[in-house]
């Protein structure tokens, strides 16, 4: 077998946000105008619906019907997800003007509106030795969840804040990615062994689309001079407020679980898939819901996405080194490890 070049493992950035970050650069000297930009605007449009589409011929319906028997553990990532991040986020309006910008404001209040991971979610939760079946459908829960439910707490919350939302920008949401999901359940008896055998497949239109939202998103906001509004040290400041809403929502998840009388296993699936945001799902409904504003909108989304696989990539190796995770691979050392079943579940880049 050929070798494969692997990202240096002392490398602590995730290769994908080097992509991203190239993708902005290339946006800001050569951002897409006129005609090319609508171009790059329906090409991103298709791809981010073929996204959804093979996501929704890839969950199996069987599965998810039996994830929904340990449905205390997913209300529990479902609240924290849409009801606890985004009081946190609303909470954060006491910092603005002072430390935030309206602009940063409303970026950082819409990734609190953003449904959890999945892959990452299922990777972490492997490696600390936690519940990874329970991983797997809280992570995808959130996500279908998050196609209804973002989009509207967007309309509800950051309609005040002046971000444009409309109805008709929350019908943007629906036809966009809901309508392809569903269509992929629909065909997922015909569609669904084609990309069990072409895994690769779903994992470079995951990639390619976000790339392609980046790049229209950014070069918009190039094109409309949004980035005179953003100094470095109000990015610094962003920084600084995500790391406290990442570490509340890392405690609470943990904490709050072990109050609620989950065990181990579970509560490593509650921290993992309630503390984290989708940058694959957050970045085509911040292009749908902010227009030219989108590239302000997602920063803050994207800085907090490279900021949680950082910390929970941590925090994972530190769980699998407990005493109690240590003692129970001993006591089932016939089983398979949970590493495998996460490299055969996640197909996609952690999202």
């Amino acid at each position: 077998m050929s070798k494969r070049l692997a990202w240096p493992s002392w490398m602590p950035v995730d290769p994908y946000i080097v992509a991203i970050l190239a993708t902005v650069l290339t946006a800001a000297l050569l951002p897409a105008r006129g005609d090319a930009a609508d171009v790059a605007s329906w090409v991103s449009n298709a791809a981010v619906g073929l996204l959804f589409f093979l996501y929704g011929a890839r969950l199996s319906t069987r599965e998810a019907l039996t994830g929904l028997a340990h449905w205390r553990l997913h209300t529990v990532v479902l609240v924290c997800t849409f009801v606890v991040f985004p009081l946190l986020g609303l909470a954060g309006r006491a910092l603005v003007p002072h430390v935030l910008t309206p602009d940063l404001y409303n970026g950082f209040l819409f990734l609190t509106l953003v449904p959890s991971t999945i892959q990452s979610s299922i990777a972490f939760t492997s490696i600390a030795r936690g519940n990874v079946p329970a991983a797997i459908c809280a992570g995808s829960f959130s996500s279908l969840a998050g196609i209804v439910l973002t989009p509207v707490l967007a309309a509800l919350l950051l309609g005040k804040n002046g971000a444009g939302f409309s109805a008709d920008a929350v019908l943007d949401i629906v036809l966009q990615l809901l309508v392809p999901f569903v269509a992929g359940q629909l065909l997922r008896r015909w569609v669904g062994p084609f990309i069990q055998r072409n895994r690769r497949v779903l994992g470079l239109v995951d990639r390619g689309s976000i790339l392609l939202v980046v790049y229209t998103a950014f070069s918009e906001g190039m094109v409309q001079g949004v980035w005179h509004r953003v100094t470095v040290a109000r990015l610094l400041l962003l920084l600084a407020v995500e790391a406290v809403l990442l570490a509340a929502m890392l405690t609470l998840t943990w904490y709050g679980s072990r109050r609620l009388g989950f065990d181990r296993a579970d509560r490593i699936a509650i921290q993992f898939a309630g503390s984290k945001k989708s940058l694959a799902s957050g970045l085509p409904m911040a292009s749908v819901l902010f227009g030219a504003q989108a590239s302000l909108a997602a920063l803050p989304l994207m800085l907090f996405h490279q900021m949680q696989l950082m910390v929970c990539a941590w925090i994972a190796k530190r769980r699998s080194r407990d005493p109690e995770a240590v003692e129970e691979a001993r006591a089932a050392p016939g089983e398979a490890s949970p590493a495998g079943t996460a490299a055969r579940t996640a197909s996609s880049p952690a999202r």
